[in-house]
C-alpha cells in the first residue's frame, strides 16, 4: 500500500514539475507593416557640407566655430527639429523647427572650446523631419597652449633698418 501511494505521490509530483515548465514556442514572422518602417536612405533626402570637419590646430580655451550646411534634395519640404552635442564645450547656432524647400540650404554653425590640450573628436546629431532622420557629424583637431609670457626681447633687433630705407 505505502509503495502505490509513494508511487502515486511521484507521479503527481513529475506532473506539477512538468507543467509547471513554460513550452518554448517561436516568434511569429513579422508582418509586411514591419519591413515597410525600414529606415530610410537620408542620402536621398538631404546633402551635408563639411559632415566631417577637422579645425587642424586650434589654441587651448578661444572657442572657434564652423558651418554645417544641409541641403534639402527631396521633392518634399523638411524640417530641422533639433540640434544634440554630445558635450558642454560644443555649442550649436541654429533655429529649432525650421522649414527648408526642395533645393534649399539652411545652416548650423557649431561652436567648441577646447578646455583640455592635446586631440579632441566631437560628435553631434541633427535631427530632420520630426526625428525620421537623424545624422551624426564630427569634427576633430588638436589644442596647444598658447604662451602666457611675449617672446623675450631682442636687442639686434633694434640696429635693424626699417623696411624701404
Amino acid at each position: 500500500m505505502k509503495r502505490i501511494v509513494l508511487l502515486a505521490a511521484g507521479l503527481i509530483i513529475t506532473t506539477l514539475t512538468f507543467a509547471q515548465q513554460k513550452a518554448e514556442t517561436k516568434a511569429p514572422a513579422a508582418p509586411a507593416v514591419e519591413a515597410a518602417k525600414a529606415p530610410k536612405d537620408i542620402t536621398k533626402y538631404f546633402a551635408f557640407t563639411n559632415d566631417d570637419w577637422n579645425f587642424g590646430k586650434i589654441a587651448q580655451g578661444k572657442p572657434v566655430e564652423y558651418d554645417l550646411f544641409i541641403k534639402n534634395i527631396s521633392s518634399d519640404s523638411a524640417t530641422l527639429d533639433n540640434v544634440q552635442v554630445s558635450c558642454g564645450c560644443t555649442t550649436p547656432k541654429y533655429t529649432k523647427g525650421q522649414k527648408f524647400g526642395p533645393g534649399e540650404t539652411i545652416k548650423v554653425t557649431l561652436g567648441f572650446n577646447a578646455g583640455v590640450l592635446g586631440s579632441f573628436g566631437k560628435s553631434v546629431t541633427i535631427f530632420l523631419n520630426n526625428n525620421e532622420f537623424t545624422k551624426s557629424v564630427t569634427f576633430k583637431g588638436e589644442t596647444f597652449t598658447v604662451p602666457s609670457a611675449p617672446a623675450p626681447a631682442n636687442p639686434a633687433a633694434d640696429k635693424l633698418k626699417p623696411a624701404g630705407e
